[in-house]
C-alpha cells in the first residue's frame, strides 16, 4: 500500500512539473486532489481508463494543440455567473466608470475592456450590460469588450449566449427580464444588443503576445483577470501581471480575485480599496521607471544574437583573438522597435520622430508611431500617422494593414476591409492580412469566406520554421498562430 501510494506521489509530482513547464499551470501538492480529479475527467475524454493511465500517456507523447484545449478544459475551475462578486461591480459603477464615461465624452466616446479568462462568457456580458445601465447613448459610442480563454468549447457557449438557472444565481432581479428572452428548453438568451458588444476569441495568456493590435489588447481602460492567475507558477504569474500593466492605459484598471493580490507588482500597480474589494490602477511613472531599468541590460540581447553576449565560463587562460566581424549593432529603427515592445512609448516616440527625415527609415518611423498612438488608445494620431505612411510610399503594405487595424478598432469595417483587400493586393504573402479579413468575414457570417482566408493563412505559415517570428506580430511564432487559426477552422466546420 505503501509502495503504491509512493509510486503515485511520484507520477504526480513528475506531472505537475511537466503541466508547469508546458502550459504553466501549477498544481503544488496541496492540490493534487484537484489534479486527480481533473486528469480523470480528462482521461474520459481521451478515452482511457484511468488517470494514471493517461498521465503516464501525456508524459510519454507530444502535448499538441488539441491536448492542451482538452488538459484545459478539465484542470481550471471554467464554471461562473452573472455579476459574480456584486462588490466589484458596485466600486465599478459608483467610483470607477462615471469619472471614466464623463472624460470620455469630451474625448472620442471610447471604451476598451477585456475580459482575460472569460470561461463561459457570464463577466464580460455583465459588462455589457452595465454598460447599457450606465450610457443611455451606449450605441453612439464605440466599446469594446473584448473576452478571451484557452478553452475552445467555453468560447463556443460564450458565443450562443444561451445560459441556465446556474448562470443567475446571486443576479439582481432585473437581469433575466431586462436582457433575457426565455427559449423552448427552459434557458436564456441573451439580448442581441448585449452580444453584439461582446468579442469573444481564443488567446493563451503563457503563449500569446500581448498587448498587440493584432488580438485587440492593446490600449485596455479595464483588465478582468479573476480566478486565473492561480493557475500558474509564481514567475509565470508575474509575466501575465505585466504584461497586462503594458496592455492598460495610463491610469487603467486590473481586477483580480483576491487569492490572487500577492502576484501583484506594487512597483507598477497602485493598490486601491473600495467597499469590499480592492482593485489595482496602473501607475505609468512608475511603470516606465520600472521598464526602463529592465531595458538597460534587455534592449541589445533582444536584437542581438544571444552568442554575441554570453560570457564565457572561467576556465584556464587560452589565447585571446580578434574577432574581426563583430556582430553588427541594432538599427535605431530596431532600437525604437525595441523600446516600443518593452512598454518605453515616450522614448520609442522619440526614436521614431527623429527618424523621421531618413530616406531609409521614414515609412517604418511612421508605421512605429502609429503603433505606439494606438496603444496608448489614441486613434486619432494612429490613423494621422498611417495617412502620412501611405503618401509617403502608397505601396507599403504595412502602412495600409494598420490603416485597416486602426479603422477597425474605430467601428467602421467597410473602410478596415478595403485596405486589407489592398495590402493583399500589394503583398499576397502576407498572412496577418489573411487573419484579420477572415475574422471579420467570420463575425459577419460570411463562413466560406472566412475559411478561405484562414487557408490562405496556414498555406503561407507552411513555408515558416514553427518557431520564427512573424512579420508584423510584434512576438508571434509561425507556429503558434498556425495553432490559433486552427482553432478558428475547427469553430468554422459548423457555419
Amino acid at each position: 500500500m505503501e509502495t503504491e501510494q509512493t509510486h503515485q506521489h511520484l507520477l504526480l509530482s513528475r506531472f505537475s512539473e511537466f503541466l508547469a513547464q508546458q502550459m504553466g499551470l501549477h498544481f503544488p501538492p496541496e492540490r493534487w486532489r484537484d489534479l486527480l480529479r481533473g486528469i480523470e475527467a480528462a482521461a474520459r475524454e481521451f478515452g482511457l481508463q484511468d488517470a494514471e493511465t493517461c498521465m503516464q500517456w501525456l508524459l510519454s507523447t507530444p502535448l499538441d494543440r488539441n491536448r492542451i484545449e482538452i488538459l484545459a478544459c478539465h484542470l481550471s475551475v471554467g464554471e461562473t455567473y452573472f455579476f459574480r462578486d456584486p462588490q466589484i461591480f458596485e466600486a465599478l459603477q459608483a467610483h470607477i466608470m462615471p469619472a471614466l464615461i464623463q472624460s470620455r465624452r469630451q474625448c472620442g466616446q471610447t471604451l476598451r475592456i477585456w475580459s482575460a479568462g472569460c470561461a463561459t462568457g457570464e463577466e464580460a456580458y455583465s459588462f455589457a450590460i452595465l454598460m447599457q445601465r450606465m450610457i443611455p447613448d451606449f450605441k453612439q459610442w464605440q466599446i469594446i469588450i473584448l473576452a478571451t480563454d484557452i478553452n475552445p468549447q467555453a468560447l463556443a457557449k460564450a458565443e450562443s449566449g444561451i445560459y441556465g438557472e446556474w448562470s443567475f444565481r446571486n443576479a439582481p432581479d432585473w437581469l433575466k427580464n431586462g436582457y433575457f428572452h426565455p427559449t423552448e428548453k427552459g434557458r436564456y438568451e441573451i439580448a442581441t444588443s448585449v452580444r453584439k458588444m461582446v468579442t469573444f476569441s481564443y488567446l493563451n495568456l503563457m503563449e500569446d503576445a500581448y498587448p498587440s493590435l493584432i488580438n485587440n489588447t492593446n490600449a485596455m481602460d479595464i483588465i478582468f483577470c479573476r480566478n486565473v492567475l492561480m493557475y500558474f507558477k509564481p514567475a509565470l504569474a508575474a509575466q501575465v501581471v505585466h504584461r497586462h500593466c503594458l496592455s492598460l492605459m495610463d491610469g487603467g484598471w486590473l481586477i483580480t480575485s483576491p487569492t490572487e493580490s500577492s502576484q501583484i507588482m506594487p512597483e507598477v500597480m497602485e493598490t486601491v480599496n473600495f467597499p469590499g474589494a480592492i482593485l489595482y490602477r496602473k501607475n505609468a511613472s512608475a511603470m516606465a521607471r520600472s521598464s526602463a531599468l529592465a531595458g538597460t541590460e534587455q534592449l541589445e540581447p533582444s536584437i542581438i544574437s544571444p552568442a554575441a553576449t554570453t560570457k564565457r565560463p572561467m576556465q584556464r587562460p587560452v589565447a585571446i583573438t580578434v574577432n574581426k566581424t563583430p556582430p553588427p549593432r541594432p538599427s535605431e529603427y530596431q532600437q525604437a522597435f525595441a523600446l516600443y515592445r518593452q512598454g518605453r512609448y515616450g522614448e520609442a516616440a522619440a526614436q521614431a520622430t527623429r527618424l523621421l527625415n531618413s530616406d531609409q527609415h521614414k515609412v517604418q518611423a511612421m508605421n512605429l508611431l502609429a503603433r505606439i498612438h494606438a496603444n496608448q488608445g489614441d486613434l486619432v494620431g494612429a490613423r494621422q500617422c498611417c495617412v502620412q505612411a501611405i503618401d509617403a510610399d502608397r505601396l507599403n503594405p504595412v502602412a495600409h494593414y494598420l490603416m485597416a487595424i486602426v479603422l477597425l478598432e474605430q467601428g467602421q469595417t467597410d473602410g478596415s476591409m478595403q485596405e486589407l483587400k489592398r495590402t493583399l493586393y500589394l503583398d499576397q504573402d502576407f498572412v496577418l492580412a489573411y487573419f484579420t479579413l477572415g475574422n471579420l468575414y467570420r463575425q459577419q457570417g460570411r463562413h466560406k469566406e472566412a475559411r478561405k482566408c484562414f487557408e490562405n493563412a496556414l498555406l503561407l505559415l507552411d513555408a515558416y520554421p514553427p518557431e520564427e517570428v512573424l512579420p508584423e506580430t510584434e512576438d508571434m511564432t509561425a507556429g503558434r498562430f498556425a495553432k490559433i487559426i486552427h482553432t478558428l477552422c475547427d469553430q468554422e466546420k459548423t457555419p
